[in-house]
């Protein structure tokens, strides 16, 4: 797989120095637009890396099975990567990107590890009941549940949000963690955990994504209130709230002008690939994170402190 990436302040095109010097921040990638949401991977300039080559799994999460909600791309595929490369199996719901979840399926059995797809809608309840029917009759347990599949739709004002943007909005990003969560917590043990994705853009409102922030402060919510209400069964709950990753989420939601300076706030002074957050969802899945619930963690390079 090709694609240009960036070392310090260069851009690099398969090793060789492009000599493209940084002003004020660094570009992650050029101008791009998608059309539809939650995006298609497979289509993004440069595409995403998902996989750092130098993490070594040990079996942090070994026999464990996750359930990860858009898992074929993004942020989902780095974790369900990670994941496996620790052990576990994993199951994928996903909407209907079919090509980017291949090519996950593909990649996680070149590994050796087992991937189960599973395309619908996951703000669907009865989607939600046969993610879980699948995954018991595949694997027979549940011990992980990522809730990260969602979506974002820039709008320059809550008046231009209309009605339905913002049911779907909702539906996909509160409902159906909220349903899927209800559904997988009966077979849930203790020492399992549940990760909810929230976002950066909860803690510093982003003014174009008034409805998106909505939901991920909802997120946070629900995170710590759930995490209290199952403390003493020792099920962990808690969330991550990325700051800008290279995801389809980007293309798809904001015109094409603001994707070269998207993470340019952060004071790292640039944004961050997938595989850069992988680690983040392996210690909140597996022991290392025993004493640790209700928490928020912030992979923002900076962008929100404190």
């Amino acid at each position: 797989m090709m694609y240009d990436y960036q070392f310090g302040n260069k851009v690099y095109q398969y090793g060789q120095d492009l000599g493209m010097e940084y002003t004020t921040y660094q570009i992650m990638a050029p101008e791009q637009e998608q059309e539809t949401q939650p995006g298609l991977e497979y289509k993004m300039v440069p595409r995403p890396i998902f996989d750092n080559p130098n993490y070594r799994g040990s079996g942090k999460l070994k026999d464990k099975v996750a359930i990860i909600t858009g898992g074929d791309s993004g942020l989902g595929r780095a974790a369900a990567i990670a994941f496996v490369k620790e052990g576990a199996k994993v199951v994928i719901p996903y909407y209907n990107e079919h090509v980017d979840a291949n090519e996950t399926k593909d990649y996680i059995e070149s590994l050796g590890g087992e991937c189960l797809l599973l395309s619908g809608d996951i703000s669907d309840n009865h989607f939600c009941t046969k993610i879980v029917e699948e995954t018991l009759q595949r694997f027979g347990k549940i011990n992980i549940l990522v809730n990260n599949a969602g979506v974002q739709y820039q709008q320059d004002s809550l008046e231009h949000i209309c009605d339905e943007q913002f049911d779907r909005t909702m539906k996909v990003n509160v409902y159906g963690m909220f349903y899927l969560t209800k559904k997988v917590l009966p077979h849930l043990h203790s020492g399992d955990s549940i990760i909810n994705l929230s976002s950066v853009t909860a803690f510093f409102g982003e003014p174009q994504l008034i409805d998106y922030v909505t939901t991920k402060g909802a997120i946070i919510g629900f995170t710590r209130a759930l995490a209290r209400n199952l403390a003493l069964k020792n099920i962990r709950v808690n969330a991550i709230a990325p700051g800008f990753f290279w995801t389809p989420l980007q293309p798809a939601c904001w015109v094409k002008e603001k994707i070269p300076s998207l993470g340019a706030d952060a004071a790292m002074a640039r944004g961050a690939m997938p595989y850069e957050l992988a680690p983040t969802f392996v210690f909140l899945a597996s022991d290392d994170s025993s004493y640790m619930t209700g928490q928020v963690i912030h992979n923002n390079g900076g962008q929100v402190m404190g």
